[in-house]
Formats: structure tokens, sequence, C-alpha cells
């Protein structure tokens, strides 16, 4: 296999300042106008083609001299708003905004692994589509991209985020289910407004939405395997003696996998619906699906695992036992073509969406250096398929 441990070192003084200037000009989802300046400018320097999509995504294309499959590699571009606090000389210049998800060291990794791949065209088999995502913190550009034909020839798709429990120099590698769906749920309960000493004429709305609060955060242990139910909102009354006539909740509910997220969907409905009916009062229960949750394809994780283990050792290679209840766009990806979303070392301890956190410089290198040396596995068809055991 190619040494790209040691050409991404050679490129770590212009990665470095690629990385600084990304993180200290951050832009929120929808509005990374400069960011995509700046990748188109190094995509084409690398003799890469270029073109927009959604006004603000970067797709690049590397023709391989060679024929064979399509590989995309993603990197999501946004950042947040969060106000920096980690006291860096490239630390954000616009106020509220900073790159608190590691988003720049995403982009960063994925250009430099373009430049990598890029100096050995003429031996590349088949193609790379570089997607440059926007809007990942928000409503999901990936499932955008896709509708705008992102994926048009691409056979698989890889990507990854840096990760505080993952040590620099090191990458972690999860089969099957990884991150999780998130479904938001809007819920609005009418009853009855009645005094509150006179509780037997009205029908108490605040009750029943309490009722459906307690309910729904016993749901997991219902399911009977790993989920969430958070109630972030609870809002109903407009006096202390009388019976609330309406109450609303929000939240949003986590699952892994699709099967868990339909009988999740399907026994909160029931849960709130059961308590409106046994209190008298209506309910109106408003399931929106967010994320779809990251599921990797057990084919191409072993693909991963064996091209880091080439690369980097074992020693240096970390599965992931358990999932993470977080969730993440790239499931989107995951849905239209088979692929694998694994984790970079940061070198930081610091939690992601923080206004601290900040992963060495190091991460974007090392990042570089794995996913070119994936997507040339995947290119060449250099893996076994039984190289490692699924977990």
């Amino acid at each position: 296999m190619t040494d790209y441990q040691a050409e991404a070192r050679a490129l770590s003084g212009e990665l470095t300042a690629l990385r600084h200037s990304f993180h200290a000009e951050p832009e929120l989802g929808n509005r990374e106008y400069k960011t995509a300046e700046k990748i188109e400018a190094y995509l084409r320097a690398c003799g890469i083609e270029t073109r927009r999509a959604l006004d603000t995504a970067v797709i690049g294309r590397l023709e391989g001299g060679l024929p064979g499959p399509c590989a995309a590699l993603r990197a999501d571009m946004d950042a947040l708003p969060i106000s920096e606090a980690t006291g860096a000389a490239f630390a954000s210049k616009t106020p509220g905004v900073m790159h608190a998800c590691g988003h720049d060291v995403h982009m960063t990794a994925a250009l430099g692994a373009a430049k990598l791949l890029s100096a050995r065209r003429e031996t590349l088999r088949g193609r790379v589509v570089f997607l440059f995502q926007p809007d990942e913190e928000s409503d999901g550009g990936a499932a955008r991209m896709i509708e705008a034909g992102a994926l048009a020839d691409v056979d698989a798709v890889f990507g990854a985020h840096v990760s505080s429990e993952v040590p620099l120099g090191c990458m972690g590698v999860r089969y099957g289910k990884f991150y999780a769906a998130a479904d938001v749920f809007d819920v609005t309960v009418t009853g009855k407004s009645a005094h509150g000493a006179e509780r037997e004429k009205g029908v108490d709305a605040l009750a029943a939405a309490a009722r459906m609060v307690t309910a729904a955060l016993a749901l997991p242990q219902r399911l009977g395997e790993r989920s969430v139910v958070s109630v972030g909102t609870l809002n109903a009354g407009t006096a202390r003696n009388i019976l609330a006539g309406e109450a609303s909740f929000s939240g949003i509910i986590r699952t892994l996998g699709p099967e868990a997220r339909a009988a999740m969907r399907a026994l909160f409905r029931e849960t709130v619906e059961a308590v409106a009916r046994e209190d008298g009062a209506s309910v109106d229960c408003r399931l929106r699906e967010g994320y779809p949750g990251v599921v990797n394809d057990d084919g191409m994780t072993r693909l991963v695992e064996a091209a880091a283990r080439a690369l980097l050792g074992g020693d240096r290679v970390r599965r992931i036992e358990y999932p993470t209840m977080t969730s993440e766009d790239f499931g989107y990806f995951l849905e239209a073509r088979p692929g694998s979303f694994y984790h970079i070392g940061t070198g930081c301890e610091r939690s992601l969406h923080s206004s601290d956190f900040l992963p060495d410089d190091g991460a974007a290198v090392f990042g570089a250096a794995l996913h070119a040396a994936i997507i040339e596995s995947f290119l060449n068809n250099t893996y076994s398929p039984g190289a490692a055991d699924v977990v």
C-alpha cells in the first residue's frame, strides 16, 4: 500500500494553514460561500474539476487513468452558532459563529486526500467524487445533495467524524448501527377549562399532558432496546386556580435502525392517544422524521478496517463497541449507497459543540492519509471480504 502517512505529513504545513483558514472564517449552514470558494480553489489547483449544487455545495470529480468503480468521499462544511472560547491564534473572526463540531478538520482532511489521490491519477482506477456538503447541523444538506444528483454514478460512499473518544493518530470503526435516527414531535392536548375548585366540570389538559410526558419518557424500557425520548418543552395554563384548557409539549425521539424507529414512532403515538382517551381530552400528535441514522454496510466497513490496519497497524485501529445516540445526516448517503462512516481521533478531550472544542491540527493530516488509503483500497478492490470479523 502507498505510504499515505508519509505523503500527508509532507503536506502538513499546507493542510494546517488551510484548516486554520476554515476555522477562522466559519459560516453557518447554507451560507458557506467563502468556504465553498476556498474548497473550489484548492480542488482546481489539484487538477480536479468542480461544480456547485444547492448554492454552496461543492462537488469535485477526479478521473483516474484506469477503468474502475466510483467512490465518494463526503465532508460537511457548516459551523455552529457558538461563541468561541479556545483562545487559539486562528480562532473565529465571526462573532457568535464557530467550528465547534470539527467540520474544519473534515474539510481539510478530504481536501488533503484529494491532493494525495490526484497525484497518482494516471494509475488510479475509476473515479472519486468529493462531496462538500452544507447544512449538516440544521435541516440536512445530505438529502438535498442526493436530490441534486450528487450520487448519480457513485458505487460506494465514505465519510468520517472527529471524535474526542479516539486518541490522536488513531481511528475507530463500527459495524452496523452507529448513529441514531432522530424524529421530532409536537403534541397539543385540548381539554376543557374550569375553575380549580370544580375540577369535575372540566378536562385538565395540563394533567393529561404531564401523564403523556411521563409515559413517553418510559418508552425506551417498553421498546426493549437502546433508545432515548427527550421532552424539551411543556407549556400550559393561564392562572394557578384554573384548569388548563390546552397544553403542549415537544421533544425528540432517538432510535437505532429502521425497525426500532418505526416501532418507537407507533408506540409513542399509541401512548399519547391512550392517555387522551382515558382523561377525556383530545390530542394532536405530530411526528416529523429527522435524520435517518447511520447504519454502516458490513462489507464496506470490513474494507475500511482492513485498509486502516494496513496503513496504521492494528494498535491504532479501534472497534467502537457501542453506537452513539447523537445524529448525523450521513445516514441519507448510506440509505442511497453502500458505505461506511468512521471516527478520527482529535487529540482534544473537550466535547463536540462546546465553545472550547479544538482538535489538534494533526487530526486533519492523519484524516487525509486515512481517507486516501480507504478510497484507493475500494477502487483497486484490494481487500478481502473476510478480512475482519463483524462485531
